[in-house]
């Protein structure tokens, strides 16, 4: 393993369990909030990022393809937050909420992640310890807005799917749901095909990156970063 990609990982371990514990959590707070106890009881709702990594989808998957593909691919997944969604008090409106707290949370991470950077840049720090905090800021404002795009990809299980299956009709709805099963190893096969990044990933992000860009502008114009 090269150095840097020691350095890349150092760096990006801090921003992805932070992205991915408040990502979790967020779907057990909103859930609680419209009726569903279920992560709650369950001490899901938690800032602790052991209760969210799943040993298997978090750590050896990651690393295993990473190894493999020789640094140029990976995928992983937390331990989802149990919703019963018929607990829900209003279960086909809610639970686009619910399945949109996670996402957007990793979007406020982006911005923070963001603001920090110029912060950083506009109070001169300079050094190491400069380079470290930019490069963890640059990490933090990739992953987030890479966990933002992905999980909006409309297919369940992935959150977009679940919204995409509160807002359609009935008909269209109850057909999205039948792929669930069956999500995963289509989205897998999307990913190992890079079928996904040009078409999903490249263009959604790129138009979040320039909606970050753009609501951190005053801040950037205040610093003069």
């Amino acid at each position: 393993m090269s150095d840097n990609a020691i350095q890349s990982i150092i760096l990006s371990i801090i921003p992805l369990l932070l992205g991915i514990t408040l990502h979790e959590a967020a779907h057990g707070w909103a859930a609680k909030r419209f009726g569903d106890n279920t992560a709650f009881m369950l001490g899901r709702i938690t800032l602790n990022p052991i209760k969210h990594i799943d040993p298997i989808g978090t750590v050896i998957m990651p690393i295993a393809l990473w190894v493999l593909s020789g640094g140029t691919f990976t995928f992983g997944y937390a331990k989802p937050v149990p919703v019963n969604f018929n607990q829900l008090r209003n279960p086909k409106r809610d639970m686009v909420w619910v399945a949109f707290a996670g996402p957007a949370v990793n979007l406020i991470q982006a911005f923070i992640w963001g603001a920090i950077a110029l912060i950083a840049s506009g109070a001169g720090l300079t050094g190491s310890m400069g380079q470290f905090v930019y490069g963890m800021c640059q990490a933090g404002l990739w992953i987030n807005v890479l966990l933002f795009v992905f999980n909006l990809l409309p297919l369940p299980p992935l959150d977009g799917g679940r919204i995409a299956v509160g807002l359609l009709p009935r008909q269209q709805s109850n057909l999205l749901a039948r792929i669930e099963p069956y999500g995963f190893y289509i989205v897998l096969a999307l990913l190992v095909s890079n079928i996904i990044y040009p078409l999903w990933l490249k263009p959604v992000g790129g138009l979040t990156m320039a909606f970050i860009a753009l609501l951190l502008q005053p801040l950037h114009l205040l610093l003069g970063a």
